[in-house]
């Protein structure tokens, strides 16, 4: 099977559902420079909640499953969702906002595909590193202008180097997905749990939109 056309067969299998997770919810709202703070910190609280159970469960994945390489240490997000956090608000933030049922379901998954799947966390890996690859590094101009933030605090989830950087990170990650060794059932398997993904975060983006509201007022 030539994996080779993984990456891509991902991308077009997922495109519809990708494009309709960007504009639901709270997401929608912080694209358009719209979202309140508290809203934002939730929906930081919530993605770390995801990527303190993903990669994790990379890095325990059996070497045959070949998904290690899909979490390079250039890539962890937990770290830097925390340091975001720990400047963006005062108190304690994994008290002060709730893990949606949407993320809930979502560290389950990864709970029962690591134990059951391990190759399927490629999906998962998909949806969220190539997404912060990507769109990520628009949306740290978008926090930086609404919040008034400068430097890297309070926006470091963003932060992967220089652009020259971030384009070797694409391709590197990109060839670790065309050399996992899937068939053309496991391929289709794992654009099947990619689309997975991407509807539970629409589904987030919204359960976080019911919980805070609608946009905020323009900040100043």
């Amino acid at each position: 099977m030539n994996t080779a056309l993984l990456p891509e067969r991902l991308k077009r299998g997922t495109q519809d559902l990708h494009a309709e997770a960007e504009q639901s919810g709270v997401m929608g709202e912080l694209l358009n420079g719209r979202i309140g703070i508290g809203a934002y910190c939730a929906l930081l609280r919530n993605l770390h909640c995801i990527y303190a159970a993903l990669e994790p469960a990379l890095d325990a994945a059996p070497a045959a499953a070949r998904v290690g390489a899909l979490s390079a240490p250039a890539l962890r997000r937990s770290p830097s969702l925390a340091r975001d956090l720990d400047h963006l608000h005062p108190g304690p933030w994994q008290r002060d906002f709730a893990v949606e049922p949407a993320a809930l379901a979502y560290v389950e998954r990864l709970r029962e595909i690591s134990a059951a799947a391990p190759q399927q966390l490629a999906a998962h890996a998909y949806v969220r590193y190539l997404g912060d690859l990507h769109g990520g590094q628009v949306l740290q101009k978008v926090v930086a202008a609404r919040f008034g933030l400068q430097g890297t605090e309070g926006t470091r989830f963003y932060q992967f180097g220089p652009p020259a950087e971030v384009a070797r990170l694409r391709r590197v990650f990109r060839a670790a997905l065309a050399n996992l060794s899937v068939t053309v059932q496991g391929m289709e398997e794992l654009v099947t749990e990619a689309r997975w993904g991407f509807a539970m975060h629409k589904a987030l983006f919204t359960e976080l939109q019911q919980r805070h509201g609608g946009p905020a007022p323009p900040a100043g």
